[in-house]
């Protein structure tokens, strides 16, 4: 087990270089100025040659690379064109609001997802099938630009029921420990606090994780459907088991495999994927931060974005080879390695 974790670990290295060389390449063909941008349209040549030359604009290409990765094997993304900022430091602010929406977004869609995917499954070809079926295809094709409009106008400007924006109420004073809320108000033992938090995550995160839900009923139905035709499916019916024991028991591990594949890879793009959400929910995250930065020719903020998305999309995927073998004592660290 170790041995398999310390090579997968060390197989992020070269991804991970591979990815900040891709992301620094294609930046660099990005139309636009920073220089311009900051100084404004009226700044002179000598102030923009003198502002390139500050920020290293004026070297080539190969040069701002090879400084580029030298700080990252020193754990230095950079400082932010725009506001001269350590990255480091804006990330490990930002991070946890993106972290703590992706996790309830990914939980509602698990809930939603799994439960009608097993319910549409078990009632294959009746109408509670064909609502399943209706409500993923939805799912899928709403965009989320309208879904999360639609969520605003409704519940929040319409009925009231919702804040619109921001992770807590103006009135609202949590002590950060880790930077996520829920986890930080538990730890001050504010369940006010921890009610008025999850208050403001309910919209946003009912509107990033319905792509992701409709997604997970697609793939859970059709896994269940395939596991339940199995002999050993009709033997423990044999034996008398109530049919909730036999699909939550035994069919649902064993289709499980498909599903926390699916999970975590879109676990890996709501990372990723927020800025539309963050922007319209005008949530202090990593997606509205980049968004933010590519308005504003902010190159070392992409970078480091970009970058730590990926670190965590690996993490998670590592992740999921370890709940494989616990959902599956028969998928063997040893015979990977081998092979």
């Amino acid at each position: 087990m170790i041995r398999y974790l310390t090579q997968r670990l060390a197989m992020m290295i070269p991804t991970l270089l591979g990815i900040s060389v891709a992301v620094f390449l294609m930046i660099q063909l990005v139309p636009g100025d920073p220089a311009q941008v900051i100084l404004g349209e009226r700044a002179t040549p000598e102030s923009l040659k003198l502002l390139r030359q500050e920020l290293g604009l004026d070297q080539p290409v190969y040069v701002q690379l090879g400084r580029y990765l030298g700080g990252l094997l020193t754990g230095d993304l950079g400082r932010s064109i725009k506001s001269h900022t350590a990255v480091s430091d804006d990330l490990l602010a930002r991070f946890p609001a993106t972290f703590e929406l992706t996790v309830v977004s990914m939980l509602f869609a698990c809930a939603i997802g799994v439960s009608i995917g097993v319910l549409s499954a078990v009632r294959r070809g009746t109408v509670l099938d064909a609502i399943g079926m209706t409500a993923s295809l939805a799912g899928v094709s709403m965009p989320i630009f309208w879904l999360g409009l639609v969520m605003i106008m409704t519940f929040a400007v319409d009925f009231g029921l919702f804040p619109v924006s921001g992770r807590t109420s103006a009135f609202t004073y949590i002590p950060t420990v880790t930077g996520l809320l829920l986890v930080d108000s538990l730890i001050a033992g504010d369940l006010a606090a921890f009610g008025d938090v999850l208050h403001h995550l309910v919209l946003p995160g009912i509107t990033l994780g319905t792509v992701p839900a409709a997604v997970i009923v697609r793939m859970t139905r059709s896994s269940v459907l395939e596991v339940i035709q199995e002999d050993y499916i009709r033997t423990a019916s044999a034996k008398g088991l109530s049919e909730r024991i036999v699909i939550v028991r035994h069919a649902l591990r064993n289709a499980s495999i498909p599903v926390v594949t699916v999970v975590s890879l879109q676990f890996g793009y709501l990372l990723g994927g927020a800025v539309i959400t963050e922007t319209i929910f005008a949530w202090p995250g990593v997606g509205r931060w980049l968004l933010l930065a590519v308005h504003a020719r902010d190159f070392p903020v992409i970078q480091g974005g970009v970058l730590v998305v990926a670190v965590t999309f690996v993490m998670i995927n590592l992740m999921a080879d370890i709940v494989y073998a616990w959902l599956d004592p028969r998928i063997s660290y040893q015979s990977r390695e081998r092979s």
